[in-house]
């Protein structure tokens, strides 16, 4: 179930970065207001998956799904620019944050073991 908070609250993270882009700096009403409970109800998946995961595991991950997202948001829909290496590094986020999850599991198993 850990895992399942860090994602939702990862996702919901890509949410507000892009409305923190879109309130032009709390200027514009409903885009602010949007972001502010976003923000809430990220950080409360987010905080609730560091009660079942290590804090590192699930700050990387919550922060790399986030990172990722409004990377790919900004280049595909907000007009920011595309690059080989843009996408190359989005990419190697992705793969830590799932190296990450497959070590996590591996670490499980070991206690599990014991």
């Amino acid at each position: 179930m850990g895992w399942i908070y860090v994602i939702i609250g990862g996702i919901l993270e890509i949410g507000w970065a892009t409305g923190l882009s879109l309130s032009e700096g709390f200027t514009k009403p409903v885009p602010s207001i949007i972001t502010a409970i976003l923000i809430l109800i990220s950080f409360y998946f987010f905080s609730n998956s560091m009660k079942l995961l290590p804090i590192g595991t699930a700050y990387a991950v919550f922060t790399g799904i986030g990172a990722a997202g409004t990377a790919i948001v900004g280049m595909f829909i907000l007009g920011d620019g595309v690059s080989t290496l843009k996408i190359l590094f989005v990419a190697l986020l992705i793969f830590g944050i799932i190296g990450l999850k497959m070590s996590d599991k591996e670490e499980q198993e070991k206690r599990g073991a014991q």
